[in-house]
């Protein structure tokens, strides 16, 4: 992998797509939601693609309203991950789980298992957690915000040091000799924290890549010490390229004084691109896919970001003359210049809004080579070190950007042809671990 390669995450979520309206998609299968038949489907399309791997985020709680839109996470991420792992051989596999409510052992064994089985693609996106109806679901509060990470330093020390309680030449297999392991080579880790502990060992030898590539997502100094600490791959949520600079210059400057060198953590801006044949085409898949939306709080919202008051009853037209001359972008929100930018061309509210002004990641709705010109503008920019992509909806959509965006990007010299290796590490071209980092432990110690 050289630097002038990007990398590419594919999101998945519920079995759909990042749209609430995706599975609805003409011909898409309704049941995708609980049909891993489905979710191996579009994990060998990404994979044809040589997308470096799958991201699964999860928050466990139920948190829409299912008369009309899918859940948004998958009926469990690892379950899933491990059903795809059988039926592929290069893409990687990245589950969520959280350090707040779940203890390390469980988390330590769970996710090597998953490497094991993928030999070495597994990842964990080891992050906290903030809702308070998932906590609700684990009996508990939220804790402070600084003892939440205080407990997510122990919790990831503890699973990589159980990660690595077999020496990597303990499994011996000697069948003459009637020697199993070498049980002088498997150790017990004897580590106790403020908030949790485990005297281990695993019962699970290393995989090819050793253990499990760490990764994290989440905001704010806390989450940035986290990452600088610990993580390979950062998802991140900046609106635009300056505010992505900014994000992945503060991140290597948190690795840089954990220790460790800031080329070892990639980071992945989130993107969603709507692919068709021109840009009306695409605006209008995404008209589609918002409609179990409610459209009324969005043209609302929509107004708080440009300094209007807007109605429903202007959904179908454009701005007056008056309102633009009126409109300013708000300084709170970031995506409130770009909401303006596109309001300003003519489009009506509908289409405004179907531009993905208020998403959650930048959005292009257009053709192949219109994302592809996103994607190079900030990667060349430095923006980021590659994508986490939200597909609108995988029936088609997955295939769509394999088939449609990434020749373009490599074409351009921008993606790479093939995976670099059969495991995750090799893929993100991460350093060799095995067990906690020492120039983190020394670090600490400092």
């Amino acid at each position: 992998m050289t630097r002038s390669q990007m990398l590419l995450a594919m999101q998945f979520t519920s079995g759909y797509g990042a749209e609430p309206g995706a599975w609805r998609l003409p011909g898409a299968n309704p049941s995708s939601y609980t049909d891993m038949d489905q979710f191996v489907r579009y994990a060998q399309a990404a994979e044809r693609g040589k997308i470096q791997l799958l991201f699964i985020a999860d928050t466990p709680v139920l948190d829409v309203d299912l008369e009309e839109q899918a859940p948004h996470f998958p009926i469990d991420p690892l379950l899933v991950l491990t059903a795809i792992a059988r039926e592929t051989q290069r893409i990687g596999l990245v589950a969520t789980a959280s350090t707040t409510f779940n203890e390390p052992y469980t988390v330590a064994r769970q996710f090597k298992a998953l490497d094991v089985i993928s030999h070495g693609r597994a990842g964990w996106n080891a992050v906290t957690t903030s809702d308070p109806a998932a906590a609700a679901n684990f009996g508990s509060p939220i804790p402070p915000r600084a003892e939440k990470y205080e407990r997510a330093h122990e919790a990831v020390q503890i699973v990589q040091a159980l990660w690595g309680s077999w020496e990597k030449d303990a499994w011996v297999l000697d069948v003459e000799g009637k020697r199993f392991a070498d049980t002088n080579k498997i150790q017990p880790v004897n580590l106790q924290g403020r908030h949790v502990a485990s005297r281990g060992p695993l019962p699970i030898p290393p995989s090819e890549q050793g253990q499990p590539v760490i990764f994290q997502a989440g905001g704010g100094s806390y989450g940035l010490e986290l990452a600088g600490h610990y993580a390979n791959g950062v998802y991140a949520n900046p609106m635009t390229i300056d505010d992505a600079i900014a994000q992945r210059g503060a991140l290597r400057d948190a690795v840089k004084r954990a220790g460790r060198d800031p080329d070892e953590v990639k980071m992945f801006a989130g993107f969603m691109p709507t692919i068709a044949a021109s840009r009306r085409a695409a605006l209008d898949r995404r008209r589609f896919l918002d409609e179990p939306v409610d459209l009324r709080q969005r043209v609302r919202y929509l107004g708080a970001m440009i300094g209007l008051p807007l109605s429903h009853q202007q959904l179908d037209e454009p701005l007056s003359e008056r309102q633009l001359a009126d409109a300013a972008p708000s300084p709170h929100d970031a995506r409130s210049a770009r909401a303006l930018e596109v309001a300003r061309e003519g489009w009506t509210l509908r289409d405004v809004l179907a531009h993905g002004v208020i998403d959650y990641h930048p959005v292009v709705a257009g053709t192949a080579t219109d994302v592809a010109d996103h994607m190079q503008e900030w990667f060349e920019a430095g923006a980021c070190d590659g994508f986490s992509l939200a597909i609108d909806g995988y029936h088609d959509g997955i295939d769509a950007f394999v088939d449609q965006v990434v020749p373009i990007l490599q074409q351009r010299g921008l993606f790479h042809h093939d995976y670099e290796g059969p495991t995750l590490r090799e893929s993100l071209g991460a350093r060799d671990q095995y067990g906690l980092d020492p120039r983190v432990t020394e670090t600490a110690r400092s």
